[in-house]
């Protein structure tokens, strides 16, 4: 999973085949910061309700807080991911990932705090404990590598691995397995927990 060259694929950390959303929720990542970090997520607005653009609206601060009821638990909520792929394998970039995305909230994983600094986010529309799309994972084994060959990614793990007790997703639903197997990547990268499902 080494660095490569793969510049033609990136242009100030803005992925090629993404479609891009600006969100004004990130910040600079601290000097030296070693971006070797993925972080799965999963999110859908309201909960458990697919195919709006109620997550874009999130990430970019434009959602409407009073269009479900739902959306006063988090209302004034202003957080980000880097990458977000919807049920249909659609793959969209809110944030360079040169920059610090507002995605993992207090956090630690291997043996640093702080997950933001030194990761990249990606959000998978879906629910914790549903399960998700072959497009999603056909999606996710184009773009985690291209992030791998332009960043020099060592560790993957979910929301729930760094944030226990405080996260619980992408959840038990997300084929870990399915993912590492499609990848190639060495089981050392991924958490203890997964290599079972």
């Amino acid at each position: 999973m080494a660095a490569a060259s793969g510049t033609a694929l990136w242009s100030e950390g803005w992925y090629r085949f993404a479609k891009q959303w600006p969100s004004p929720n990130f910040g600079p990542r601290p000097a030296g910061a070693c971006i070797d970090l993925l972080v799965m997520h999963s999110i859908s607005l309201p909960p458990g309700q697919y195919g709006g653009d109620e997550v874009q609206q999130l990430f970019t601060n434009r959602l409407d807080w009073d269009a479900h009821p739902y959306f006063e638990s988090i209302r004034g909520l202003t957080v980000s991911s880097h990458f977000y792929v919807r049920r249909n394998g659609e793959l969209w970039q809110f944030v360079s990932a040169d920059k610090r995305a507002w995605h993992a909230g207090p956090s630690t994983w291997r043996g640093r705090t702080n997950c933001n600094d030194d990761s990249i986010g990606i959000e998978l529309e879906g629910l914790e404990g549903e399960s998700f799309e072959d497009a999603q994972y056909e999606t996710l084994l184009g773009l985690c590598p291209a992030i791998a060959q332009h960043y020099p990614i060592a560790f993957v793990a979910g929301h729930e691995h760094i944030a226990p007790g405080r996260k619980q997703d992408p959840g038990p639903g997300f084929m870990w397995r399915r993912l590492r197997d499609g990848l190639g990547w060495s089981a050392t990268a991924f958490p203890e927990d997964t290599t079972a499902r």
